[in-house]
């Protein structure tokens, strides 16, 4: 994060921070990107409010500092008397609510876990947090994984081990328990993608679908297969977006409409996206640059439709983020590059790890047709 000037900062004009008219908001020049930067309960706040616009800072930052003052207020009070493992996820979920950076998903999935582990566990609330042992986190770990999904329960076991990450800090205790209590290994969920022939005769089936935004659907099949755009995605990209001329489409960044990872990228136009484009935008050459390119947001009853009449195994809309990657690959395209295109922050690492056996495959595929035997010309 930019270093934020001290508040008696003698170059002011000269730095890169302005300081608002509200009080603790500031705005990074270079970026246009406000920051808070405040004192609560003697600790100092320096945070990114992650959007360029004033009014949108300023409700951002009333809330942060609510949160921040409510944060301190329970930890004191939970300190205070000993803080049992309710108080410390008290204070957990202040702490998921005062980030900003944290998406509402993400805080109400948390909360899910936390209420799984609680239901499986009915006299941890109640405990002390530094009585909490690991032998107790081994044996609710075992009877909770019989019963819930990996997925489920890592993430549950995540929850559990950042709540008394909450009480070390506090000083309650020393160490955490259920660091011992194993994560369990997630098997791949296998993809269900149609194939080429398939996807495009679910296109033409919806787009003939006789409905009033069947050819819109289609469009949006289309444009998602195209792109490998997640639906909310799609749905925020703006004729203004489309750079005709450099041949790239602009995914918004969490300041806008926002991205899985608070992120901006640009995605490459295929030849079938330029084509799309190009028949949208000639079909409405009247519209302002600020128009959504799709009109529609969704089309998974008629996916669901189109895959029933053809007899296909149903996918959703993701799948067709899914269906952009394997094409993707199975175009050479390598696995870096396709995960810039999906917006990974991970260098490939999942992508490699999802699609990684499609590389293999087609690798395997292309190894048969090397050959060293002298053969005759034709």
């Amino acid at each position: 994060m930019p270093r934020l000037p001290q508040p008696d900062s003698e170059a002011a004009d000269e730095s890169p921070w302005v300081k608002s008219s509200t009080p603790n908001l500031y705005r990074y020049r270079p970026s246009g990107v406000y920051f808070a930067r405040a004192k609560v309960g003697g600790k100092l706040i320096r945070q990114s409010l992650k959007t360029t616009k004033y009014s949108v800072a300023v409700l951002r930052l009333n809330d942060l500092l609510k949160q921040s003052r409510r944060l301190v207020d329970a930890q004191e009070v939970a300190v205070g008397g000993g803080m049992t493992f309710q108080q410390a996820a008290d204070v957990f979920l202040q702490q998921i609510d005062a980030n900003p950076a944290i998406k509402p998903t993400t805080r109400a999935y948390r909360r899910r876990c936390l209420k799984a582990l609680l239901k499986a566990w009915p006299t941890l609330a109640a405990t002390e947090a530094k009585k909490i042992t690991s032998a107790q986190c081994r044996e609710w770990s075992a009877r909770f994984a019989a019963d819930y999904s990996p997925t489920m329960y890592n993430n549950t076991v995540g929850t559990l081990r950042m709540i008394l990450d909450v009480a070390i800090k506090a000083g309650v205790r020393s160490v955490n328990p259920a660091k011992e209590v194993s994560k369990i290994k997630v098997p791949l969920k296998k993809l269900i993608l149609p194939t080429l022939e398939e996807f495009n005769q679910l296109i033409r089936v919806i787009a003939e679908g006789g409905g009033r935004f069947s050819r819109d659907c289609a469009d949006l099949v289309a444009f998602l297969a195209y792109g490998g755009f997640r639906k909310s995605e799609a749905a925020a990209i703006q004729w203004s977006d489309c750079d005709f001329a450099k041949g790239t489409i602009f995914v918004a960044g969490a300041d806008e409409q926002g991205t899985k990872n608070h992120e901006t990228r640009r995605v490459q136009m295929n030849g079938e996206m330029v084509a799309l484009l190009q028949r949208l935008r000639a079909g409405r050459p009247d519209e302002p640059s600020s128009t959504t390119v799709m009109k529609v947001q969704e089309c998974q009853g008629s996916i669901d439709r189109a895959c029933k009449l053809l007899g296909i195994k149903r996918f959703t809309h993701h799948g067709l983020r899914h269906f952009f990657a394997t094409r993707c690959i199975e175009s050479d395209i390598d696995i870096p590059t396709v995960s810039r295109w999906l917006g990974h922050k991970d260098g490939g690492a999942l992508a490699m790890k999802v699609y990684g056996h499609l590389r293999d495959e087609h690798s395997t595929e292309m190894a048969k047709r090397v050959s060293f035997s002298a053969k005759a010309k034709s």
